[in-house]
């Protein structure tokens, strides 16, 4: 394979896909999403939730002030949904009434989790750290929605029922194949 060595990143996709999520938010009784595609567990015990948000952005100052947000994985049938709250300022609109997005009842927080998540994460946050031109905001999980019927009996997501909604960068969408989920036995790579 041919590889071209640059200090440019260019486009900066190469980490992609990445599972597309939408951030939810309520502050003093004003709601907000934002499509956010950089996050990921940072800590099973206690659990710990990161997201990536540019300080620039509405929601950000939301979620410090609010100190609460919500996670919220959407199915690929979705993506209409995902990028329209990527490309929409809450400033200047409800995105909940424009988009019509439903919602499900939080139990720890005040943020909104979205009907149409298959999982979503209440997070209370516990650290905010500028780095480059994003934050990476850190929240405890303190409730998890899911829907069970669409796991298989080890808690993974069963990709024959949903698939996830993954942003490849540029405004490009794809979906997982159930066909390629393949498990790998760690034990036998491993050196007695």
């Amino acid at each position: 394979m041919l590889k071209v060595v640059t200090e440019d990143q260019g486009a900066f996709y190469q980490h992609y896909p990445r599972v597309a999520s939408v951030v939810t938010v309520n502050n003093g009784g004003r709601k907000n999403a934002m499509a956010v595609a950089w996050h990921c567990c940072v800590s099973f015990e206690p659990p710990l939730y990161g997201i990536s948000v540019s300080p620039k952005r509405y929601t950000y100052s939301m979620i410090l002030e609010s100190k609460a947000f919500a996670i919220n994985f959407l199915p690929y049938e979705k993506i209409d949904v995902i990028a329209a709250m990527g490309s929409t300022s809450g400033s200047v609109m409800d995105k909940f009434a424009e988009f019509d997005l439903a919602e499900d009842q939080p139990i720890k927080i005040d943020a909104p989790v979205l009907g149409d998540a298959y999982a979503a994460y209440e997070c209370a946050v516990i650290e905010n750290k500028i780095l480059g031109d994003h934050a990476w905001i850190i929240g405890k999980v303190l409730a998890v929605h899911v829907a069970q019927e669409l796991l298989k009996d080890d808690g993974v997501l069963n990709l024959d029922l949903v698939s996830p909604a993954l942003y490849m960068g540029g405004d490009i969408y794809c979906s997982t194949d159930s066909t390629t989920v393949r498990y790998i036995d760690r034990e036998k790579f491993r050196r007695h």
